[in-house]
């Protein structure tokens, strides 16, 4: 439960592929701010500078263009017929981006702002995908210094238990966290708040758009914006691109089950569990009706050598994993 522990408040980020989101407390309430972990070029213009200035929307002036960062540069995309570019991409920072350092510091430091003395900050890093070696080091010690410049005493937190964190507080913090965000998919099983077992796979929301949109002949960001606004799963449609859409979230899904299973199957030093354990649906790419459904269907009809005592969505799927690094980040002080 978050509560009054010190008079400087602490903050949760969760630093998304799609999204960063950061929580922070609102006298009894928590207070969320979200922004896409995405930018534009725009052309130049002493009159465009002055609107975006005049309207408060971030961006930079970098020679004869101007780059939009954030929310608004997913609609200058769509109306400029543009890609959005990403800082971050499959979880991690952007290796073929040159500016996904210049930007994300820029979007980071939009949403939390400088810090008061001691304030503290947890942010969210991926897990290493199923079955890989994956080096989360320089992502990880990116973010903590940009994050450490700005003041903060930082740690950081798994994504997965972030939605443990955030969402299993009446259980002890003990079931499975999932985060299906737009880079991957984030798994993590802890037992009393200790994580057990995390892992990520690399099919998520950034998956199913570049692949219905490859099918559809269409852009990606186009795509998106389309499926956010009215997307849902059914199973049956006439629609071609919410079909397409559906057949590329159904692969989404079942390889998430296929993990979940591996996973648990081959897990070392797994607790006796003497009840069974919630489950807690998380992230963007769990937002259309309907997924929670498809996803405890496709779960149930596999052999999962886990007893569940429920498959829920989070309170709020997009803002969960923000508010479990802000209740990591309170629970420091």
């Amino acid at each position: 439960m978050i509560t009054e522990t010190s008079k400087s408040s602490a903050l949760g980020l969760d630093v998304g592929t799609s999204r960063i989101v950061a929580a922070r407390r609102a006298d009894q309430d928590v207070q969320y701010d979200i922004q896409l972990n995405a930018f534009v070029s725009i052309p130049y213009s002493k009159m465009t500078e002055n609107v975006l200035s005049k309207e408060g929307i971030p961006h930079a002036v970098e020679g004869n263009e101007i780059v939009v960062h954030g929310n608004e540069s997913e609609r200058f995309a769509d109306l400029l017929k543009k890609e959005t570019r990403r800082t971050m991409a499959r979880g991690i920072l952007n290796k073929d981006e040159p500016d996904s350092v210049k930007l994300i510091q820029a979007i980071t430091t939009s949403l939390a702002g400088r810090a008061e003395k001691g304030q503290k900050l947890c942010f969210t890093v991926p897990a290493a995908r199923l079955g890989a070696e994956e080096d989360l080091t320089y992502h990880e010690a990116t973010l903590r210094e940009i994050l450490s410049g700005l003041g903060y005493e930082v740690e950081s937190i798994n994504e997965g238990l972030a939605v443990v964190y955030g969402e299993l507080e009446s259980t002890n913090y003990t079931g499975i966290g999932i985060s299906c965000g737009g880079g991957l998919c984030n798994v993590c099983f802890a037992y009393l708040s200790v994580p057990i077992l995390s892992f990520s796979i690399p099919k998520a929301g950034d998956f199913i758009d570049a692949s219905a949109a490859s099918v559809m002949g269409e852009r990606a960001n186009r795509v998106r914006i389309l499926k956010e606004q009215s997307f849902y799963l059914n199973g049956h449609f006439e629609d071609k691109f919410k079909q397409v859409v559906g057949v590329y979230y159904d692969d989404m899904i079942q390889s998430l089950v296929t993990a979940l299973g591996s996973a648990f199957q081959r897990g070392r030093n797994m607790p006796k569990l003497s009840k069974p354990i919630p489950l807690v649906l998380s992230g963007g790419s769990a937002m259309p009706k309907g997924f929670r459904d498809r996803f405890e269907k496709i779960l149930r009809e596999s052999e999962f050598p886990v007893e569940l005592s429920e498959i829920r969505m989070a309170a709020d799927p997009l803002t969960a994993t923000a508010k479990g690094a802000l209740v990591a980040a309170l629970s420091d002080m």
